[in-house]
Protein backbone atom coordinates (compact mmCIF):
# COMPACT_ATOMS: atom_id res chain seq x y z
CA UNK A 1 0.00 0.00 0.00
CA UNK A 2 1.56 3.38 -0.81
CA UNK A 3 1.75 6.54 1.52
CA UNK A 4 -1.05 8.53 1.62
CA UNK A 5 -0.32 12.06 2.75
CA UNK A 6 -3.28 13.97 5.25
CA UNK A 7 -4.41 15.66 2.05
CA UNK A 8 -5.19 12.73 0.64
CA UNK A 9 -6.35 10.93 3.30
CA UNK A 10 -9.00 14.04 3.87
CA UNK A 11 -9.89 13.76 0.24
CA UNK A 12 -10.61 9.93 1.16
CA UNK A 13 -12.81 10.77 4.32
CA UNK A 14 -14.72 13.64 2.15
CA UNK A 15 -15.40 11.36 -0.53
CA UNK A 16 -16.72 8.10 1.17
CA UNK A 17 -18.92 10.91 3.10
CA UNK A 18 -20.18 12.02 0.09
CA UNK A 19 -21.03 9.06 -1.34
CA UNK A 20 -22.83 7.92 1.45
CA UNK A 21 -24.83 11.11 1.14
CA UNK A 22 -25.86 10.21 -2.37
CA UNK A 23 -26.67 6.55 -1.66
CA UNK A 24 -28.76 7.78 1.30
CA UNK A 25 -30.62 9.76 -1.23
CA UNK A 26 -31.02 7.75 -4.09
CA UNK A 27 -28.78 9.88 -6.17
CA UNK A 28 -25.66 8.95 -8.56
CA UNK A 29 -24.09 12.59 -8.26
CA UNK A 30 -25.15 15.73 -6.03
CA UNK A 31 -26.45 17.48 -9.33
CA UNK A 32 -29.98 15.76 -8.52
CA UNK A 33 -30.18 17.08 -5.23
CA UNK A 34 -31.97 20.06 -4.03
CA UNK A 35 -29.49 21.19 -1.87
CA UNK A 36 -26.28 21.13 -4.34
CA UNK A 37 -25.81 25.07 -4.28
CA UNK A 38 -25.61 25.06 -0.68
CA UNK A 39 -24.34 21.65 1.02
CA UNK A 40 -21.34 21.71 3.50
CA UNK A 41 -20.83 18.28 2.73
CA UNK A 42 -20.10 19.21 -0.86
CA UNK A 43 -18.14 21.81 -0.36
CA UNK A 44 -15.87 20.23 2.49
CA UNK A 45 -15.20 18.13 -0.35
CA UNK A 46 -14.40 20.60 -3.21
CA UNK A 47 -11.89 21.83 -0.58
CA UNK A 48 -10.54 19.10 0.23
CA UNK A 49 -9.95 17.79 -3.71
CA UNK A 50 -8.15 21.47 -3.78
CA UNK A 51 -6.12 21.06 -0.67
CA UNK A 52 -5.26 17.50 -2.38
CA UNK A 53 -3.94 18.99 -5.63
CA UNK A 54 -2.24 22.00 -3.85
CA UNK A 55 -1.07 19.76 -0.99
CA UNK A 56 -1.96 22.83 1.33
CA UNK A 57 0.16 25.53 -0.33
CA UNK A 58 -2.62 27.33 -0.52
CA UNK A 59 -3.18 29.98 -3.42
CA UNK A 60 -5.60 30.11 -6.21
CA UNK A 61 -7.01 26.85 -8.26
CA UNK A 62 -7.05 27.62 -12.21
CA UNK A 63 -8.04 25.16 -15.29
Amino acid sequence: MAFMDEWEIALEDKSRELKECQENKNLKSCLGCDKVNDCELRDGYVKAVYESMSKGEGGGFEF
